[in-house]
């Protein structure tokens, strides 16, 4: 692996991690083309805390404010939606192993096509978090849970479901951000050991400090576009651009063979 590499592979665990098409599916994608597997898991596990400076850097203000009064109802609804998350992660982690291992990616994408198209249709009025009710926050903890599958966008599945659960876009959005934060500490917390033991493979030190800052540069960025977004636009367009990469991915994983 070269900067140039490294420095591509942060910037679309960066975008993509916080626009609805997710960055796991993409990040294997880009393993493929470029071939990268020694230190893989070492290279994800720093872009992952890359893109966590990230929504840190975005919601500063947010998280200080839930710190200082833990007991308000935004703290107890993203726990709950944590703990669903979790539970879902230990109770099915080897399936989900499985589906890495395999050839759900193609049908991964197209599920969250079907997830963004679904909920531009079936919306409701929204909302303030402090209007939300607990089967709310454990419906968006299941859809999170579902999104560690790859090619399942968790942006854009813990949106859509806190869209169709009633929150406005805005909150959807906020709340799905905020969510990231305990996903991304707990996958990084997993990865840890693994990741030292590997160590960085064939990235080189460089290598990992350009790919981890590229990744949390471009991730600020796309929180704060996707923020001003998904106000003025839907998930139409992420939706057909989903569908077709899907599409791509299992023609390639079932006929062509070139990268799978």
């Amino acid at each position: 692996m070269n900067v140039l590499i490294a420095a591509l592979l942060g910037l679309v665990q960066g975008l993509t991690e916080f626009l609805p098409v997710s960055s796991s599916g993409h990040l294997i994608l880009m393993q493929r083309i470029f071939g990268i597997e020694e230190g893989a898991l070492f290279f994800d596990t720093m872009l992952h805390i890359g893109t966590l400076v990230a929504v840190v850097a975005v919601f500063w203000r947010e998280l200080w404010a839930l710190v200082k009064k833990p007991l308000q109802k935004r703290v107890y609804m993203l726990a709950l939606s944590s703990v669903v998350t979790a539970a879902i992660y230990f109770l099915l982690e080897d399936f989900f192993t499985g589906a890495f291992e395999g050839t759900f990616l193609g049908f991964g994408f197209v599920l969250t096509a079907a997830i963004l198209f679904a909920s531009e249709k079936i919306a409701k009025k929204g909302h303030a978090v402090e209007r939300m009710k607990v089967p709310d926050a454990l419906a968006v903890g299941l859809m999170q849970g579902v999104a560690i599958l790859p090619g399942v966008s968790r942006s854009g599945s813990t949106i859509a479901g806190a869209r169709v659960f009633g929150l406005s876009k805005e909150e959807a959005a906020q709340y799905s951000f905020l969510l990231s934060i305990p996903v991304i500490l707990g996958a990084a917390g997993l990865q840890l050991p693994d990741a030292i033991r590997t160590g960085p493979g064939d990235a080189s030190w460089l290598c990992v400090a350009v790919g981890a800052l590229v990744a949390a540069a471009s991730g600020y960025f796309a929180i704060r576009w996707m923020l001003r977004l998904i106000v003025r636009k839907g998930f139409a367009g992420f939706a057909l651009y989903t569908l077709i990469l899907g599409l791509a991915v299992l023609g390639d994983q079932y006929v062509a063979h070139i990268f799978f």
